[in-house]
């Protein structure tokens, strides 16, 4: 397939992740179809999450705050697709919007910087991060650990944490990986913490009734990852979870089916839920049950953290 009389538009956030990612993605298309240089010209969109820095999403709107202008430009016809990290990317997306590709899965542990391991942090460890998972997953291994807020790209909370502001922070290895800092932190095995849901996931998105753009991205798509990814994201839906709650989940491929594990976790750390399972690649339906089944098995008050 060839589009002759203009170049695809590939939007995308302007951070140093998103932009490598974006250029992933466009090489990844002109490789399979034969395409120059030209033929995919990339738009930088700002987002409101890129813009406030100072909150912690939930906050502020959730994940739609990393994709509601990328949508808007899709649907007013500025771009023709956008790239997003997976893990960014609202559980229901509104019906005029199709998730058309993910790129191969990078590495999907977290990594934590500026320690060798959790047990040599200093007693009452300050640990800097955004994410309710996280935070619930330190707390967990040190109870006497005090979160604080820790946003902005990997260079702004690498700088945070070189100026003193925490004695750690932890950030996505695939992240790194692809910035081309994989020397920086220390692995974190998957059996200390599991990942977030869609963790070292690229999506590609466009418009549902765009079928020659989304043609032309299937080509590029990781069947692998692309069915892991979307059974995550089913238990989300079963969990109902929102950005207040802490949620980890890893599907691995197994020839046809998928093992599926996911917790979910208070935010002190004091209580743990988990759950797997092995199931059909494209059974949302088992999916979302392990998500209910979370959720039957938890307190009240963990409970309450997805029921509003």
């Amino acid at each position: 397939m060839l589009f002759t009389e203009r170049p695809l538009r590939l939007g995308t956030r302007g951070s140093p992740l998103a932009l490598a990612q974006a250029h992933m993605t466009a090489q990844a298309l002109r490789a399979i179809h034969g395409w120059g240089e030209d033929a995919i010209q990339i738009v930088t969109v700002q987002t409101s999450g890129d813009r406030i820095q100072d909150r912690a999403l939930a906050e502020i709107g959730g994940k739609a705050l990393w994709t509601k202008e990328l949508d808007r430009a899709l649907v007013d016809g500025e771009i023709d697709f956008s790239v997003h990290s997976m893990k960014d990317v609202e559980t229901v997306r509104p019906a005029p919007f199709h998730i058309a590709a993910m790129l191969p899965r990078a590495d999907v542990r977290d990594k934590l910087v500026g320690a060798a391991s959790f047990d040599v942090l200093p007693a009452n460890p300050l640990v800097g991060t955004s994410s309710p998972r996280r935070a619930a997953q330190v707390k967990r291994m040190r109870p006497d650990a005090t979160i604080t807020l820790f946003r902005g790209n990997v260079a702004t909370r690498l700088a945070k944490l070189d100026a003193g502001e925490v004695h750690a922070t932890l950030l996505a290895a695939a992240g790194l990986d692809r910035l081309e800092q994989s020397d920086v932190g220390t692995l974190i095995p998957i059996e200390t913490m599991l990942p977030a849901p869609s963790q070292g996931a690229v999506g590609i998105e466009t418009l549902a009734d765009n079928r020659p753009v989304r043609d032309a991205l299937a080509a590029i798509s990781n069947a692998d990852t692309y069915d892991a990814v979307m059974a995550e994201r089913g238990v989300l839906r079963g969990l109902g979870g929102t950005c207040h709650s802490p949620i980890a989940a890893l599907a691995l491929v197994e020839g046809d089916r998928l093992f599926l594990r996911a917790e979910i976790i208070s935010p002190d750390g004091t209580e743990t839920v988990r759950e797997e399972a092995r199931l059909a690649r494209g059974d949302d339906v088992a999916a979302e049950a392990i998500g209910r089944i979370l959720l039957d098995r938890a307190s009240p008050a963990l409970r309450a953290l997805f029921e509003g």
